[in-house]
């Protein structure tokens, strides 16, 4: 089973993508990491997360490794610093993950987060790049209804694809205006850390549901995530056995009864809260 998410655009994407946080930074792992995001793409989750400042580039480069002679089969996202993301400074960064990915082009290039370079600049430069072929859309991360709301006021922010934040069963702030606001404006959210980094909080609920559809809490949380029509999860998996794990919670469909007693557990913000980062 395969799930797709829809870009503004029309393109559409896995709803279960391969994120590379904190991958590449022990030498020791390197092989079974490789092994790791090769057999993602072969299960259809071809939609790969990296950026420059997941060990200096290193994630770059093992992506790169894992994933020659594949290019044309895989969505391939990076992200900018904040400090690098100047008219001048995202060509140039942009330039450098192309090498350390051995690609000519990234799908998707996103802010890494908000910092003190004005957005017209960053956005001025994402469109340079869109224009010359090197990047095929662009977007942000970490980026509160506010910060969404001033970039579509400048020249070509409403060019933005998608906003990438944490979001999990356990942190679902974003749901209270955010991700409404995403969806008006018809823009898919992807979610990191969409289990915790493996930390979610045990609970009798979720082990109930957990034990009646034969799975993982973590493939209840994925799924209870990919149930949504326009979030798109990147979890890490540095095994490949954690990879099947990820993958198998395609199949799993969680029902009303389920996401009741979730929402008992892990209730819906009826507040404003400020995004939360990790």
């Amino acid at each position: 089973m395969s799930l797709e998410v829809m870009l503004p655009g029309g393109e559409a994407v896995p709803a279960l993508g391969q994120g590379t946080w904190k991958m590449a930074e022990t030498a020791s792992r390197r092989a079974q990491e490789i092994e790791a995001l090769r057999l993602g793409v072969e299960l259809g989750m071809t939609l790969v997360d990296t950026a420059e400042m997941y060990g200096e580039g290193a994630a770059e480069e093992l992506v790169a490794e894992a994933l020659a002679g594949q290019r044309d089969r895989l969505f391939l996202v990076s992200k900018v610093y904040p400090h690098n993301a100047s008219r001048q400074g995202v060509l140039q960064a942009c330039e450098r993950s192309l090498r350390r990915l051995k690609t000519d082009r990234l799908d998707l290039y996103l802010l890494h987060w908000r910092g003190g370079v004005p957005l017209e600049e960053t956005v001025a430069g994402f469109e340079e790049l869109r224009r010359a072929g090197k990047i095929r859309h662009w977007g942000v991360s970490n980026f509160d209804t506010e910060d969404m709301e001033e970039l579509l006021a400048i020249p070509e922010g409403a060019n933005c694809t998608t906003n990438q934040v944490l979001y999990n069963m356990s942190r679902r702030g974003p749901e209270f205006d955010l991700i409404p606001w995403m969806q008006e404006h018809q823009m898919p959210l992807m979610a990191y850390s969409p289990i915790e980094q493996g930390r979610l909080p045990r609970s009798q609920v979720l082990e109930n549901i957990r034990k009646k559809h034969g799975a993982s809490l973590f493939q209840i949380a994925l799924a209870w995530l990919l149930r949504r029509p326009d979030v798109i999860a990147i979890p890490k998996a540095s095994s490949v056995d954690h990879v099947r794990d990820n993958h198998r919670a395609l199949e799993i469909q969680l029902d009303r009864e389920d996401l009741e007693a979730i929402d008992s557990e892990f209730p819906p913000p009826r507040r404003k809260r400020p995004l939360e980062m990790i």
